[in-house]
């Protein structure tokens, strides 16, 4: 659960208020976060042992005082948070529930060769069903779940009240949106550079960054945009929430995520653009595939690849007719595929179906 805000503790949000879920089952919720900010998570793990035992306590507690039908657990799959995780699962398991994890991030594969590691991971997904954002992340734990313990559930984001892109200046300046923290994977540094060839070749256009802080500070952002010579084309504007945020999304006419992010599975934002009729240009990395269709409802490039981001870039800005195609084209799939009605809908059905398999 946020904080701090990103995709998983979103997703938790959405589950845990579920009018659908709730019908459904009755439940117990506890927050397996011990962390507060985006640039907290996977750090310091000393200051956050209290906090982490009394959850521990907490959950031992229920699982021997309660006889569930079904645990519920969206763990981390590698790194410290892994460990953190395991011990949780492990005492899970001492249930006769039903297990099911739920997976928005990845790395197993990377940590699989492991002798620890590995031994860990085989106890861990051990009578357990996975639910995956994708079809494309199957690789990642092919090693240690069968397809038949495998369940797909991309991720949905709620319905916007009001028009879209109603803001849109069609006439001015093509506006680019980057929505995400400041961290260089999320291809911060990328995009920069896109910008500074785009400028080179004398594009007219105005990027815009919204997100907090991560490994990237305000100072250090400045600093790139001056040394590069974009003062007078990017822009950062900090966190924006609820209203602040949908109004960046109606201004923006191109959306941007390129993204070599070793987490990154289905990100929330692109559901957003999609949502508002915004192209977007995106990378070849975990579940966005199933999001961007190259060339129909955007672009996808290769990673750290500025050039050619910079090339896809220019073919939208200078086609209007092409942003409003793409734009409409990725509305009718998010409208299709990736409500939090749809999304919701499909959960029910899985957790349903597991809890009926277990009987």
């Amino acid at each position: 659960m946020p904080p701090p805000i990103h995709g998983s503790s979103v997703v938790g949000m959405y589950l845990n208020d579920s009018k659908l879920i709730a019908e459904n089952y009755s439940t117990i919720f506890f927050n397996l976060s011990t962390s507060q900010k985006i640039d907290e998570i996977g750090r310091n793990p000393i200051n956050k042992i209290g906090i982490y035992l009394k959850l521990v306590f907490k959950i031992l507690r229920h699982v021997i005082t309660n006889n569930f039908d079904l645990i519920y657990i969206a763990p981390t799959v590698k790194g410290i948070g892994f460990y953190k995780d395991f011990l949780v699962v492990f005492l899970a398991k001492f249930s006769s529930a039903k297990l099911v994890f739920h997976l928005h991030n990845k790395g197993v594969s990377l940590n699989q060769e492991k002798l620890i590691d590995n031994f860990l991971y085989k106890l861990f997904f051990k009578n357990v069903s996975v639910i995956l954002l994708s079809r494309h992340l199957y690789s990642d734990v092919k090693k240690y779940v069968v397809r038949e313990n495998i369940n797909y559930c991309p991720n949905g984001i709620p319905l916007i009240a009001g028009g879209v892109g109603e803001s849109r200046d069609k006439n001015g300046r093509s506006r680019i949106l980057f929505l995400s923290n400041l961290i260089v994977s999320k291809g911060i540094t990328v995009l920069l550079e896109a910008c500074q060839i785009l400028k080179t070749r004398g594009i007219e256009f105005y990027c815009v960054f919204v997100g907090g802080e991560g490994d990237i500070d305000i100072k250090q952002f400045n600093t790139l945009i001056t040394e590069k010579g974009l003062l007078d084309c990017v822009e950062y504007l900090g966190k924006k929430y609820g209203s602040e945020k949908q109004d960046e999304i109606n201004l923006a006419d191109i959306f941007v995520l390129p993204t070599y992010y070793h987490n990154e599975c289905l990100p929330l934002v692109l559901l957003e653009a999609m949502q508002n009729g915004l192209p977007i240009i995106s990378t070849f990395e975990g579940g966005i595939t199933d999001i961007v269709e190259d060339g129909i409802t955007g672009f996808l490039v290769q990673q750290k690849n500025a050039e050619q981001l910079a090339d896809k870039l220019e073919i939208l800005i200078q086609n209007q007719a092409l942003r409003e195609q793409m734009g409409r084209a990725g509305r009718e799939k998010f409208l299709r595929e990736y409500t939090l009605e749809k999304f919701e809908n499909r959960m029910v059905e899985i957790l349903n179906a597991v809890t009926d398999n277990k009987h």
